[in-house]
C-alpha cells in the first residue's frame, strides 16, 4: 500500500526524487571523473533490468514523483530501452510526474525517438566544451558532433535539451559565454557544475577545481544576471541572463551546499542506495530484493535508509588532502 509518509526524513524534506544509475560503464573517460583505464564492475553484481524497475516502482509507491536515469552513461546498458518502457506505466497512471535521462550525448541519437515514445520529455547532455579538439581531450575520445546530432534528434523528437557543463579551471573556463550563447539560442538551459572531489583520477582536483563564485563574478562583467526561484527538481539555482534570454543554473557543492532543501536519493546499478551524494552511508536494497519475492523487506529497508539520511555533505578540495572526499567515482553513484 502506497504511504508517501515513510519518505520523509528526519529534517522533515520530503523525498519526491530517485535519480537511479543503471550502470557505472562509460564510453567517455572524462578526465574530471575517472581514470583512463577503468575497473567496472562485473556484471553479475549489477541488478537486472526487472530489479531496477522493482526498486523503482518501490519508491514510486511511496511518494516518488520524479525519476532520472543516470550511469555511467546509462544508453550504453544493453536492452536499457526496456526499462523506460516498462517504467513508462508510472507516467500513464499518473504515480508518476516525471521520467528523465542524464547521458553524456553520443548515443542519443540512436535512441531519441524510443526515448521520447516513453514519455521522456527531457534531457540533460553534458558537454564540457564547443571545441572539438578540447572535447575529445576531456572526454578521452569523444566525437562533439555524435554529440550534437544526437542532441538535434532529441529535440526533433520532442524532448526539451539541458546542456552540463563542469567548469575545469584553465580548460574550459574561457568557454562560458560562448556555452551560453550556444545553449539559449537555441531556448536550451545551461547548468554549470563545480567538480566534485569523487573516486580516484590520474588529475589534481586542485589544478581542476574552479570555483562558480568566481564565474558568476566574471560574467556579471558582461551578462545582466538575475536570480530567480526557479526549481527542476535538483540542486541547481538558476538566474536569468537579459541578453540571451535564457535560464543559466549554478550546482556549487563546494563553494555553497544546497542540502537544506535536498529532495533526492541515489541509487547505484548494484542496488546499494545512497541517501547523500556527500557522504558514504548506505542501504543494501539488493539483498531484499533477492531473498523475497514480496516487497515487505525492500519497504522496509527503504524507510530505514530515509531515517539515515544525513543533514548534508562536506566536500573539501585542498592540496593537503591527498585522497577525495567520496572514494566512489560518481560513474558508480549516478551524475
Amino acid at each position: 500500500m502506497s504511504n508517501a509518509a515513510d519518505l520523509v526524513d528526519g529534517f522533515g524534506r520530503h523525498i519526491t526524487y530517485l535519480r537511479v544509475s543503471v550502470t557505472d560503464r562509460c564510453n567517455f573517460r572524462c578526465t574530471y571523473c575517472m581514470a583512463e583505464h577503468m575497473t567496472f564492475l562485473p556484471r553479475k553484481e549489477l541488478l537486472t533490468l526487472g530489479e531496477l524497475d522493482r526498486v523503482c516502482s518501490a519508491f514510486i509507491r511511496r511518494g516518488v514523483r520524479k525519476l532520472r536515469i543516470t550511469g555511467g552513461e546509462p544508453l550504453v546498458r544493453k536492452n536499457i530501452l526496456t526499462l523506460f518502457q516498462s517504467l513508462s506505466r508510472h507516467l500513464r497512471n499518473g504515480a508518476l510526474d516525471e521520467l528523465t535521462l542524464t547521458t553524456n550525448g553520443s548515443k542519443l541519437g540512436d535512441y531519441a525517438e524510443e526515448l521520447a515514445s516513453c514519455g521522456v520529455k527531457r534531457v540533460n547532455v553534458s558537454i564540457d566544451s564547443l571545441n572539438p579538439k578540447l572535447f575529445k581531450t576531456i572526454t578521452r575520445g569523444g566525437n562533439l558532433d555524435v554529440v550534437l546530432d544526437g542532441i538535434a534528434k532529441a529535440e526533433a523528437a520532442g524532448m526539451k535539451v539541458k546542456i552540463n557543463t563542469v567548469v575545469l579551471k584553465n580548460t574550459n573556463d574561457g568557454e562560458i559565454e560562448d556555452l551560453i550563447r550556444f545553449a539559449h539560442s537555441r531556448g536550451r538551459d545551461l547548468t554549470l557544475i563545480e567538480v566534485m572531489p569523487m573516486g580516484e583520477i590520474e588529475e589534481d582536483r586542485v589544478d581542476q577545481y574552479m570555483p562558480l563564485s568566481d564565474v558568476r563574478a566574471r560574467l556579471a562583467d558582461r551578462f545582466t544576471l538575475k536570480d530567480i526561484p526557479d526549481r527542476t527538481g535538483g540542486p541547481a539555482r538558476y538566474v536569468h541572463v537579459a541578453e540571451s534570454g535564457g535560464r543559466l543554473g549554478f550546482i556549487t557543492p563546494l563553494t555553497h551546499n544546497f542540502c537544506e532543501s535536498c529532495n533526492r536519493v541515489r541509487l547505484t546499478c548494484t542496488g546499494t542506495l545512497y541517501m547523500c551524494l556527500g557522504q558514504d552511508d548506505a542501504v543494501d536494497l539488493r539483498t531484499p530484493i533477492r531473498e523475497s519475492d514480496d516487497d515487505e523487506h525492500l519497504d522496509s529497508a527503504i524507510r530505514a535508509a530515509i531515517a539515515k539520511k544525513p543533514k548534508g555533505h562536506d566536500f573539501l578540495i585542498e592540496r593537503q588532502t591527498t585522497t577525495p572526499s567520496v572514494l566512489r567515482h560518481m560513474s558508480l553513484t549516478g551524475g
